[in-house]
C-alpha cells in the first residue's frame, strides 16, 4: 500500500482546483452528530456536511451540491430516543423484508415509520439540494403507511426537533396516514413506473423535507434506481 499513501488534503485540494469532481460520503447519520444529534446517544465525530468539509480540508465555498440520503422508513442502532419506533408485527415485517439486522452482531435493528420532523431537521442543518430516498421497495404490500409530521409534547404540538434527548424522549408522534401499494417496485426505472400511491408518498416527503427527491432506491442492485 505504500505507493498509495500520501497527504490527502493537498491531493483533494488540487483535484478541486482543476475542476475535477470530488465526492464525499458521510459514515454516520446526522442525528449521531456530536453537536446536532441526540446527545449523549451520538458518535464522537461531526456527521453533517460541515463535518465532511472539516475532515477533508475542503473549504465550504467550494461545495457545489449536497444530497441527503434517507430510508423510506426509519431505523436506529443502539439506544436513544426514537419517537416513531414500532414494536408490533409491522416492525417485524419491515425488519424481515429490509434485512434490518446488525452486520456483525445479527441483532435486530430498531425500526419505525418515517419521521419527517427529524428528517427536516437534518435537511435544514445540511442545506441539502436534493434527497436520495432509498428502500422504497420495502414498503410495498402495506395497506397503510404513516409519516410523522409533528410531535405532541406536554400537551402542545411542535414541528421542530428538540435539542435535548430527554425532551425528545417525551415526544409522541403525530401521524399523517397514506394508502399503500401492492405492486413490487424493483423493476421501476422511471417516475411513471411507480404506482400512484408510491408517487404520492414521495411527493409528500418532498414537501415535508423541504427538498426535492432526485433519486429513489427500489432495490439492492446499483441499477435499481429511479432518477428524477
Amino acid at each position: 500500500l505504500q505507493p498509495y499513501i500520501t497527504e490527502t488534503q493537498p491531493l483533494v485540494d488540487e483535484a478541486v482546483a482543476r475542476g475535477r469532481q470530488v465526492v464525499l460520503e458521510g459514515a454516520h447519520a446526522t442525528l449521531l452528530d456530536l453537536d446536532h444529534g441526540t446527545y449523549p446517544y451520538v458518535t464522537s465525530s461531526h456527521c453533517t456536511v460541515a463535518g465532511l468539509l472539516q475532515g477533508s480540508g475542503i473549504g465550504p465555498r467550494r461545495l457545489t451540491r449536497g444530497i441527503g440520503v434517507y430510508k423510506a422508513y426509519c431505523s436506529r442502532v443502539g439506544e436513544g430516543p426514537f419517537p416513531t419506533e414500532l414494536f408490533d408485527e409491522t416492525a417485524e415485517r419491515i425488519r424481515e423484508i429490509g434485512h434490518e439486522y446488525g452486520t456483525t452482531t445479527g441483532r435486530p435493528r430498531r425500526v419505525g415509520w418515517f419521521d419527517a420532523v427529524a428528517g427536516r431537521h437534518s435537511a435544514r442543518i445540511n442545506a441539502f439540494d436534493g434527497i436520495a430516498l432509498t428502500r422504497l421497495d420495502i414498503l410495498a404490500g402495506f395497506s397503510e403507511l404513516r409519516v410523522c409530521t409533528a410531535y405532541a409534547l406536554d400537551g402542545e404540538t411542535i414541528d421542530y426537533f428538540p435539542s435535548q434527548a430527554e425532551t425528545l424522549a417525551r415526544c409522541q408522534p403525530v401521524y399523517e396516514t397514506f394508502a399503500g401499494w401492492d405492486e413490487p417496485l424493483t423493476e421501476a426505472r422511471g417516475w411513471h413506473d411507480l404506482p400512484a400511491n408510491a408517487q404520492a408518498y414521495v411527493r409528500r416527503l418532498e414537501v415535508l423535507l423541504e427538498a426535492p427527491v432526485q433519486l429513489i432506491g427500489v432495490g439492492e442492485g446499483i441499477e435499481e434506481i429511479v432518477q428524477l
